[in-house]
């Protein structure tokens, strides 16, 4: 009976947009066992993949308010939930396991648990990387881009923070496992950053990582472009909630490129690095300490950029001791541009792995935008 309820909590987890795929060996549902007891995971079956009160909650499943308040803070103190501040209110919604339920168990994580991670890792891999729209995006370092281009939102990461309000860092997920499995990382720890534009968005709930201002930001993103870590987030064009600042050595957005070569698991940027060889010392530094994909090689006389390989992060633009690096725009048909929020997003998601769900909610999208005019 025990497995049964972590069966039907995977079910839904692999229903989300991200997806949560089984294995012969049940290794996900060991996963869940290790994070949720047999009760929480009955509840966590009951709460939908987006915002709800605790009131709204409670009519839903006629339970009293403030008990089950009780029981939701619970689960997000322990990283089962998502508990935040949407429109000014406390909500609560079944967040996916990536990213989601993994990165919260950030305090909790343990030798056992991170090993089963690395066993789940190839499959949860093409769950989050194989269906199109990609998972995830690259965001060019901001000193990298001519500011006269034309510069989606998701390729501009000042204007994507500039109307939130809330700022939150915590250490990185990926770098944590590998510590704990006994591979160290030589890079900062604390670089993820989540942000909203609710006022004191991080103020109540359960404690992961601290809160810092915007100029506390700016600082942390600027130290990461100096590591040569690259800036990931969600690959939609509005809403945006976090910034991952990555390693090629830990992280799971690059290793979804590199490792297990998923072709939407990370989307490059629409910007690509090319090498001046007039201009080039032939020193290495690019292709030796900064490119993560391997983008960069050497020629007889320079290094070159291997367009197809480069992600169009930027961060080898910026420690080229002759400035011979630019980052450019990619050729129009070598472009992309992302869905625009997280509801379209998910429609197409889900469209991709399951057209006859898809096709519903895509109409369901439709009517209801046509219906708010």
């Amino acid at each position: 009976m025990t497995d049964a309820i972590y069966r039907k909590l995977a079910k839904k987890l692999d229903a989300l947009p991200q997806g949560f795929p089984s294995t012969p060996e049940g290794i996900e549902l060991r996963i869940l066992e290790r994070i949720f007891s047999p009760e929480d995971a009955r509840w966590a079956v009951k709460l939908k993949p987006y915002p709800e009160t605790a009131a709204r909650m409670a009519r839903r499943l006629k339970l009293p308010e403030d008990e089950l308040r009780e029981r939701l803070e619970g689960m997000a103190e322990r990283g089962q939930i998502a508990a935040f501040k949407y429109r000014g209110k406390r909500c609560y919604a079944l967040m996916p396991f990536v990213v989601g339920i993994y990165e919260m168990q950030l305090p909790r994580i343990d030798r056992e648990l991170a090993e089963l991670m690395e066993a789940y890792a190839p499959h949860l891999a093409r769950a989050l990387g194989g269906p199109a729209p990609g998972l995830a995006r690259v965001v060019p370092v901001n000193r990298t881009v001519d500011t006269r281009a034309s510069v989606l939102a998701t390729d501009d990461l000042r204007r994507m923070l500039e109307r939130a309000r809330s700022f939150r860092v915590a250490d990185c997920i990926c770098r944590k496992e590998q510590e704990v499995l006994g591979n160290p990382c030589s890079h900062t720890m604390e670089t993820c950053l989540a942000f909203s534009s609710e006022e004191g968005a991080f103020d109540e709930g359960a404690a992961l990582g601290r809160v810092i201002s915007r100029g506390e930001v700016m600082e942390l993103l600027e130290a990461c472009e100096r590591e040569g870590l690259i800036h990931c987030t969600y690959n939609f064009e509005r809403g945006q909630m976090f910034v991952c600042n990555c390693c090629s050595c830990c992280c799971g957005f690059i290793r979804l490129l590199t490792e297990h070569e998923t072709p939407n698991g990370l989307v490059r940027s629409n910007w690509v690095a090319s090498i001046d060889e007039a201009g080039c010392a032939a020193c290495g530094v690019c292709a030796d300490q900064r490119c993560p994909v391997e983008a960069i090689e050497p020629g007889e006389d320079a290094y070159r950029v291997l367009p197809g390989r480069c992600i169009g992060c930027g961060v080898c633009v910026i420690t080229c001791p002759t400035g011979a690096i630019t980052l450019s725009a990619r050729p129009e048909a070598e472009r992309t541009t992302p869905p625009k929020d997280i509801v379209e997003w998910s429609a197409d998601r889900i469209w991709h792995r399951n057209p006859v769900r898809g096709a519903v909610l895509k109409g369901w999208l439709a009517w209801e935008r046509a219906r708010r005019g």
